[in-house]
């Protein structure tokens, strides 16, 4: 999918972050846009974002986790634009805590937004993207979605499930010979408000949180977004965003496993 002028694009969790830059972005490049977001103040400012280009914009108020919720959505933006070409799955939610001190509520309530709400968003969209004749999904896993780390049991089990499911899907559109193409995003740290607005463990302080998140957040999401975009056009399977992501993808696959012994040093200087 080289060019995108004139394509349609559903982006959900679009009201900030990585979303919203994503939107401004494909916007920038003549796609038209399907914009959702739980949050309606959120979107209807990246909606406003979008207002100097030349696209159609329309805006949802959509929780992913809710199945049919989504698979309403789908047929509300078939109804809206008779074509669908990119899904890109982003909503997404951060949880901070050790396992022992996780409310099952809230390691639930990760793994409805973070992983059913891909599956959710995929399984919806997929046979408005086959019909389009060239279509992409597009899954935003993690770096904890390559390795994992302490304090991040919840979000890595829903991110390294986005990633298996995601390959895996990839697999049977190609077997399949359907005109899907699938890619699987693997950002850094990036400078959001994800932290600031996610939930912690019992014992959990949200300032000291914040800030090693902070400390660690390099890529601003124009940049994720942009990144997003080029792989899109390159049909790449598998995305990185960021140095970080590039040497954690290195250090797992020159160490294996044995990652986990320097990601456990990382731990005890940034998280206790």
């Amino acid at each position: 999918m080289k060019d995108l002028k004139g394509s349609v694009a559903v982006v959900t969790g679009a009201g900030s972050g990585i979303g919203r830059a994503l939107a401004v972005e494909l916007a920038s490049q003549g796609c038209h846009l399907a914009l959702s977001d739980i949050n309606d103040a959120d979107l209807n400012e990246t909606q406003t974002h979008c207002k100097d280009y030349e696209v159609k914009v329309c805006t949802y108020n959509l929780d992913v986790s809710d199945r049919a919720a989504v698979l309403l959505h789908a047929k509300n933006v078939e109804s809206d634009f008779e074509c669908v070409n990119i899904i890109i799955n982003n909503a997404g939610v951060t949880l901070s805590a050790k396992d022992q001190e996780t409310d099952i509520e809230d390691f639930e309530w990760l793994m409805s937004i973070n992983f059913w709400g891909v599956v959710y968003g995929s399984q919806a969209f997929l046979p408005l993207l086959i019909k389009s004749g060239a279509g992409h999904i597009v899954n935003i896993s993690s770096i904890f979605g390559l390795i994992s780390i302490s304090k991040q049991a919840a979000y890595s089990s829903a991110k390294f499930a986005v990633r298996g499911y995601t390959e895996s899907l990839a697999q049977e559109l190609n077997i399949d010979n359907h005109p899907v193409r699938v890619s699987c995003v693997h950002p850094g740290f990036i400078a959001t408000d994800i932290a600031k607005n996610g939930r912690l463990g019992r014992g959990e302080s949200a300032d000291s949180t914040i800030l090693s998140f902070d400390k660690a957040a390099r890529t601003t999401p124009e940049k994720a977004a942009r990144t997003i975009v080029r792989g899109i056009k390159r049909n790449k399977s598998r995305i990185l965003v960021g140095a970080d992501a590039y040497a954690v993808e290195a250090l797992h696959r020159l160490l294996g496993v044995q990652y986990q012994k320097v990601t456990q040093l990382i731990a005890r200087k940034l998280m206790y």
